[in-house]
């Protein structure tokens, strides 16, 4: 069941959303009826991302940059 909890979609926006949901459960149902495995995780999931190898230089406002990449 979907729910919407914010905002006042047209029928047309809340169609397009629905189309789309409904389009990537089918891709993933055909994927997992073909035997194709495990799927790979997106890259914007990997928590190796956030962890960069790259130091900030020292500076104004250094101590900000030091926690989220930029």
């Amino acid at each position: 069941m979907i729910k919407v909890v914010r905002g006042n979609p047209t029928p047309e926006e809340l169609a397009a959303a629905l189309a789309v949901v409904r389009a990537r459960a089918a891709a993933t149902a055909a994927a997992a009826a073909a035997g194709d495995g495990p799927q790979v995780p997106e890259g914007w999931s990997d928590p190796a991302r956030i962890a960069r190898t790259v130091r900030h230089r020292p500076g104004p406002r250094s101590w900000a940059r030091s926690y989220w990449p930029v």
